[in-house]
């Protein structure tokens, strides 16, 4: 998963990809340190799907643009539009299922 520090570079990947993955977390949080991996290995499942991280205490512009108010959060835009937002508390059996219903659209 890639660091992404730039509001550009995130708003040029939402309008671009089919579908984008964006993980919003941060390195003194305890949860996004150890739920990071467990996405990452979801998303092994899942090649089309591109994913990037944000730093929230590096970006924070990014962060408010996006509304994210407490981490981790996991937001997923397909075809531009955000169709996914989990936050706090997440569970990757229940973000998998959701991503998998988008996923199966996919051209």
């Amino acid at each position: 998963m890639e660091l992404i520090d730039s509001n550009e570079i995130v708003e040029e990947l939402i309008r671009n990809k089919e579908m984008l993955l964006i993980y919003f977390g941060s390195n003194n949080c305890n949860v996004c340190i150890s739920l990071k991996p467990k996405v990452e290995k979801l998303l092994l499942n899942y090649e089309k799907i591109q994913a990037i991280h944000v730093d929230v205490e590096k970006s924070v512009y990014i962060a408010a643009q996006h509304t994210i108010f407490t981490i981790p959060a996991v937001l997923v835009f397909v075809d531009g539009k955000e169709a996914i937002r989990e936050v706090r508390f997440i569970s990757i059996e229940n973000l998998s299922y959701k991503i998998s219903r988008y996923y199966k659209e996919l051209r």
